[in-house]
């Protein structure tokens, strides 16, 4: 029988069981959150970013999971700085031109503030500077491209939440708290 667990990941904490990291670093892994044997993370998600990671034990669901390919949705929740305008949301749609080519279409929506865990530690707040936020569904995951594209259309990503994987979301889990899913 297949395993998946949804894992909350908090921020900072590495999406990986080991750290590989400089000598000597105290850095956060999934196994300090996480004891369930054999279970591998099903694609990755930044340090610095927090939310779902889906874990699993199947080696076919994992790559379901995180290859472009099969085009499995991810619904992120993004604080930018700044106020979008209706011109930028579309760009994003549309998809913009990264250093590694074309993204594909997205979908992207602005929503208000999401009633949400506070965040350790918190994020720079500005008062010269409005945020806002963005839900931002991709078909595909590369490296930080949430945090790319939000950027190149000028408006930078503060905080990053993965919130859903295919059906899978993060709904009622706290931070460092994981469930088997069914």
């Amino acid at each position: 029988m297949t395993r998946v667990l949804l894992f909350n990941k908090p921020y900072g904490v590495l999406s990986q069981f080991t750290d590989k990291g400089t000598e000597g670093s105290a850095r956060e892994t999934l196994s300090d959150y996480i004891d369930v044997p054999g279970v591998y993370a099903a694609g990755r998600l930044d340090r610095d970013s927090e939310g779902l990671l889906v874990l699993t034990d199947n080696g076919r669901l994992q790559a379901r999971l995180s290859n472009p390919r099969f085009k499995t949705e991810k619904t992120y929740l993004a604080q930018v700085e700044g106020l979008p305008d209706d011109a930028t949301i579309q760009a994003l749609c549309d998809g913009v031109t990264l250093k590694d080519g074309p993204t594909r279409r997205a979908k992207v929506r602005q929503i208000e503030a999401p009633d949400i865990w506070e965040r350790d530690p918190p994020i720079r707040y500005r008062k010269s500077v409005p945020d806002s936020w963005l839900e931002i569904t991709l078909s595909e995951g590369r490296n930080r491209q949430v945090r790319r594209m939000t950027a190149h259309v000028g408006h930078p990503t503060l905080r990053l939440i993965r919130w859903r994987i295919g059906e899978w979301t993060v709904q009622g889990l706290k931070p460092g708290q994981w469930c088997e899913a069914f």
